[in-house]
């Protein structure tokens, strides 16, 4: 039986966030943040979180908040909702965007979360537009451009940079499968804590991998391709542009094992 006691939280340092916390994050732009899947009260690659939110706020702010101290912060919202959830951390500085203050001051932290998700079943259809974001490695907030891809007709959009290669989706990682070896694009992409999962319990497995360029015209020659993100390690696609992919179950499998393989933690 559920505890009634639990919620989902919105909380600042820990604390229940107000509306003065709120409202000055609510028109800032100049911040970044990570999403995870908690279940049963633990994180899958809670190393990789840390180490994404430490190097974002290092390249935003020249500081960053102790690993031990986001932890304190991101167990304090888990244990205050159910068992399994969506959490979303976010760090930004309360000096403000505009004056000089905020460039070394440690950041502060927003969680915030949500009922679980599992992402779409899929397969998917993506459109394909050029399109390089800025900052790509780090994961920030305020992209109009990807919502707004995210809103045209089709399942999603994927992202061919100025050198045509396929770099990333709007929210995910692209990978593909030759038949043997999992392909990771070679281009400037955010690095997906899924992605980094993946390829390590892959590692371990003994999977080839490799990185090199795709573009549309290498697809017809590939036998699968997924996205990930926080939601699933392999979204199957059908189709990235007007190119047809075919179904890759075996690529699937691959990878929610290798995703399984990682062992929950918790922060």
């Amino acid at each position: 039986m559920a505890d009634e006691s639990k919620a989902y939280v919105v909380q600042r340092n820990g604390e229940v966030a107000d509306r003065d916390d709120l409202a000055g994050l609510a028109f800032a732009g100049y911040a970044h943040f990570t999403a995870m899947q908690v279940r049963g009260g633990k994180i899958r690659g809670l190393d990789l979180h840390l180490e994404r939110l430490r190097f974002a706020s290092l390249r935003l702010f020249g500081n960053a908040m102790p690993d031990d101290r986001v932890r304190g912060y991101l167990r304090a919202a888990i244990e205050a909702g159910p068992s399994d959830l969506t959490l979303m951390a976010t760090m930004y500085s309360r000096a403000g965007e505009f004056t000089a203050a905020a460039t070394h001051a440690e950041p502060e932290v927003l969680v915030r979360t949500s009922p679980a998700d599992n992402g779409p079943a899929g397969p998917l259809e993506l459109a394909a537009v050029e399109h390089e974001r800025f900052m790509p490695t780090v994961k920030h907030v305020g992209e109009l451009a990807k919502t707004y891809f995210r809103r045209q007709p089709a399942d999603d959009t994927a992202f061919i940079d100025r050198q045509g290669r396929l770099s990333e989706a709007t929210i995910w990682n692209l990978a593909f499968w030759d038949g043997e070896a999992v392909i990771w694009p070679r281009a400037e992409v955010l690095i997906g804590t899924t992605m980094g999962i993946v390829r390590r319990q892959l590692d371990r497995l003994g999977i080839p991998q490799c990185t090199r360029e795709v573009t549309l015209a290498d697809l017809p020659f590939l036998a699968g391709a997924v996205v990930m993100n926080s939601w699933s390690p392999g979204v199957a696609l059908r189709r990235i542009d007007t190119v047809p992919l075919p179904d890759a179950p075996d690529f699937m499998t691959l990878l929610h094992r290798a995703y399984e393989a990682e062992p929950f933690v918790s922060p």
